[in-house]
């Protein structure tokens, strides 16, 4: 639909009409802007995660389901 013929539907109706079109809108652009602020990822810092997660001692030590992998 194009906004001239939009205008020229919501000329033609009556001003109690026009106040409910007019409430209707702020209510889709309000739904909008907050659909909007929904879909947006607050941006990660750099260190935000320090101290959530704790590594186990031996993390770095070799499995010895793979030993047979290992050379000699």
């Amino acid at each position: 639909m194009k906004d001239v013929e939009l205008y020229t539907k919501l000329a033609t109706l009556p001003d109690n009409l026009k106040s409910e079109v007019m409430d209707f809108i702020d209510f889709l652009l309000n739904k909008s802007s907050t659909t909007q602020q929904k879909n947006i990822a607050p941006k990660a810092r750099f260190g935000s995660g320090r101290g959530l997660f704790k590594m186990k001692e031996g993390f770095d030590e070799p499995l010895k389901d793979f030993e047979s992998y290992m050379e000699p």
